[in-house]
């Protein structure tokens, strides 16, 4: 079946998805991670792209990236071929490191480059790891500080004020705001699996005499939060989304649960 060609992005800007072979973690440990960012961060210097913002996870990553010198397909196969080299030698392993080609959706404006940096730094906490200002593994940060490491940040702070400190104070409060744009991202039936959260979540409430929907009855909030807690550390994951659908408390408690929180990964 022949593939199906890529939207053209007149502005030059793509949001980039990579994602592991079989939907294995290709990202196993901070020096793997540490690997892409230094890749990435050559071709940049190199002037072959613009990088706007990026999140790495462990079976998959996110970049927005804006085209320089060459097409953002040739500088995304100089990257992949760099990483699956250094990947397959230090697990000693053959065979394709990536699933099939890099996914990419086209920027067209403005307004949609801020929501899908937004969306590509809020990947944490949709899979409800960390909060995204503890991630070490994403630009975020460096919309937080003058690092000149990655100065087209700037670029990107001129939408809010021309106050830097102004901006970076919007920009917080940009980001934190519920992304309702449904962007390129792997399916939340894939961060895990849902009847086995369900099932753990029944398990739960049958131990407390609970039911349903008594989570939202002011008297179990301890049991509530405490379930909500759990949920990521007992899978590793798991979206907001899902975590408001299986315990039937809203996405928005859920989200101020966690993030009242910092998350590790699970091992």
């Amino acid at each position: 079946m022949p593939r199906v060609p890529r939207e053209y992005s007149e502005s030059g800007i793509y949001h980039i998805m990579v994602r592991g072979n079989a939907k294995e973690d290709i990202f196993i440990d901070n020096q793997d991670k540490g690997k892409l960012l230094k890749i990435l961060f050559q071709k940049r210097k190199e002037e072959l792209f613009l990088m706007y913002s990026y999140c790495i996870m462990n079976n998959h990553a996110h970049f927005v990236l804006k085209e320089l010198r060459e097409s953002v397909s040739d500088s995304m196969k100089r990257i992949t071929i760099s990483y699956a080299s250094y990947f397959n030698k230090k697990y000693k392993r053959i065979g394709h490191v990536f699933q099939d080609r890099f996914k990419s959706e086209a920027i067209k404006n403005d307004s949609q480059l801020l929501m899908v940096i937004r969306y590509v730094h809020n990947n944490p906490e949709k899979a409800a790891i960390m909060r995204k200002e503890d991630y070490p593994w994403s630009s975020f940060n460096f919309y937080l500080s003058q690092d000149k490491i990655l100065p087209e940040v700037n670029d990107i702070l001129k939408y809010f004020s021309i106050n830097i400190q102004e901006a970076m104070r919007s920009f917080i409060r940009f980001s934190d705001q519920e992304e309702n744009k449904t962007f390129l991202d792997i399916s939340e039936k894939e961060y895990t699996d849902q009847d086995d959260v369900c099932r753990f979540v029944e398990e739960f409430l049958k131990n407390h005499n609970l039911k349903n929907n008594d989570l939202n009855y002011k008297h179990n909030v301890e049991l509530r939060t405490a379930l909500i807690r759990e949920l990521p550390v007992k899978f590793n994951n798991i979206s907001q989304r899902s975590i408001a659908e299986v315990t039937g408390v809203s996405r928005e408690k859920v989200r101020r649960i966690l993030k009242s929180v910092s998350i590790e990964p699970s091992p």
